[in-house]
């Protein structure tokens, strides 16, 4: 089968298709055939993303498709179910998957779109749900509101009943925004927006932050919190892996600042995230709540133009793969 591997070569990514063998199931993994799969900005950042230093490895991390094959101790799914999920090896003809972050695709949804839905929406309902304990008529705050997990945040804070404000360097990306259930818009690509912030939100501040930028921000996103706001700290696609914290805030504030990623958690936590997304979140995507906003589609073959086109900064929302087969 053919199948995308990413090494890092002198800091910097690279990409290589392989003709490999078709994996065999672990007992407790489907194998899926793969008909889509999305980008994520993490598996691109060399030594501190998601694939941190491994020496090469099959690339992709969100896939879409059917059952093509089940481990002898997967339940729940059957050959030729349609399924969404973390893969190993999304960017192949056939991906592995562990049945216990598997989840059914609803009918509401293409495989391009399921495609686009795994990753970031455990993510998102982990940040905004889970940890971020956001409630209707609180003020949400998503930096970097265009990406494709700021994006997830309009979306799923806006079915939540939160008011949702976003920052964006475009105007443009913000006005597309509002049908998704953005509120307010702030067009910056600086650290400046507290005080517009508390303006939006009559002087009470955001009672949760959303930073998908990273440290060049995260000072300002503890700035523009509520009393007893939350932090949640969540890319850093600015590179900057350092912030500086204003501990009187902190402390006045009674502010708690808290990372999100999936890197070390073990197997269980991550499936306990895949089971209340599933029965807390994938209902809101049956009702058409929910829909992930794709931004483009590239063929699977074309994988180094779909990751220009991510990392070019213009898109909205998701890219996604597709599979001619």
């Amino acid at each position: 089968m053919q199948s995308w591997w990413m090494t890092v070569v002198d800091g910097n990514p690279k990409l290589e298709r392989r003709e490999t063998a078709l994996p065999e199931p672990g007992a407790h993994e489907l194998l899926v055939q793969v008909e889509a799969a999305s980008l994520n900005r993490g598996e691109f950042i060399a030594g501190v993303g998601l694939h941190g230093n491994a020496p090469g490895r099959a690339a992709g991390i969100d896939a879409a498709g059917r059952v093509c094959a089940i481990g002898t101790a997967v339940t729940g799914f059957a050959i030729g179910d349609r399924v969404m999920g973390r893969a190993i090896g999304g960017f192949s003809d056939v991906a592995r998957m562990h049945h216990a972050e598997a989840l059914p695709v609803p009918d509401t949804l293409d495989a391009v779109h399921a495609a686009a839905f795994p990753l970031v929406f455990n993510v998102t309902f982990d940040m905004l749900v889970a940890r971020g304990h956001l409630q209707a008529g609180e003020t949400l705050l998503v930096t970097g509101a265009s990406s494709g997990v700021g994006v997830a945040c309009v979306q799923l804070g806006h079915a939540l009943g939160a008011r949702v404000v976003g920052t964006s360097g475009s105007a443009a990306k913000l006005e597309r925004l509002r049908a998704l259930g953005l509120d307010e818009g702030i067009v910056t690509r600086q650290a400046d927006f507290a005080d517009q912030v508390r303006t939006l939100s009559a002087g009470h501040g955001a009672d949760l932050v959303i930073d998908t930028v990273g440290g060049s921000i995260f000072a300002e996103c503890m700035r523009a919190c509520a009393f007893e706001g939350r932090v949640a700290m969540v890319g850093y696609v600015d590179r900057v892996l350092e912030a500086r914290i204003d501990l009187a805030l902190l402390h006045e504030q009674r502010l708690d600042l808290f990372g999100v990623s999936n890197k070390l958690r073990t197997a269980t936590q991550r499936a306990e995230t895949v089971r209340r997304v599933a029965t807390e979140l994938l209902p809101l995507v049956a009702a058409g709540r929910i829909v992930p906003l794709v931004d483009r589609v590239f063929p699977i073959e074309a994988l180094p133009e779909a990751v220009a086109h991510m990392q070019s900064d213009t898109q909205i929302g998701k890219v996604v793969l597709q599979s001619g087969r």
